[in-house]
């Protein structure tokens, strides 16, 4: 791991990222940053000071991760998930390109990798993602499906309506009586 690094499962929010800096101000670990998935860490920690930090994360619900493919993995995750949140899934190129551009590596690799390790696509994981925005928005009631269709980059209403039903197996009619009860956290998709 390096020592100036620490990468984190599980931390896929703004609230976790809040979660994550006050457990470090209690910890008094100083970090140069704090974002989805990694903190930069102004010094290295003790073996003591790193099991006492892990211990609390795992309290939280998160986990640190040691081993070069599952840091790719979360990257790949951590992408994606600001891609589809806070930009909402606007690209100026493909997904495969946009990836590897963010992670400097073949994309062909990068599939490989987290298909393997996942035991789902990259695409899928996209889908899944923008699905969960979906619902997000129809949850909140104040965008038509037109303009959520448009606002993450679908092609058409009928488009989004279909890979909705059939990532969720309710078409956004169906889902909307619901009241959302079928939304999952963004950790367990």
């Amino acid at each position: 791991m390096e020592t100036d690094k620490l990468y984190i499962k599980n931390m896929v929010c703004e609230r976790c990222k809040m979660a994550v800096k006050d457990l470090l101000q209690k910890h008094r670990i100083a970090a140069h940053t704090v974002e989805l998935g990694e903190v930069s860490l102004s010094s290295e920690l003790s073996p003591e000071q790193k099991q006492d930090l892990e211990k609390d994360l795992v309290k939280l619900g998160f986990e640190l991760i040691d081993d070069k493919k599952s840091r790719l993995i979360l990257q790949i995750k951590t992408h994606i998930i600001e891609l589809v949140q806070q930009h909402n899934a606007q690209l100026s190129s493909n997904l495969s390109d946009y990836l590897s551009d963010k992670l400097h590596l073949d994309y062909n690799y990068l599939s490989s990798l987290f298909s393997e390790l996942e035991n789902i696509s990259i695409e899928k994981f996209f889908i899944a993602q923008k699905i969960e925005k979906v619902k997000e928005l129809m949850i909140y009631d104040e965008l038509s499906l037109s303009q959520i269709a448009d606002m993450l980059q679908y092609s058409s209403v009928a488009y989004l309506s279909n890979q909705f039903k059939r990532t969720t197996g309710f078409s956004p009619r169906q889902f909307k009586q619901m009241k959302g009860s079928k939304r999952k956290a963004l950790d367990q998709l």
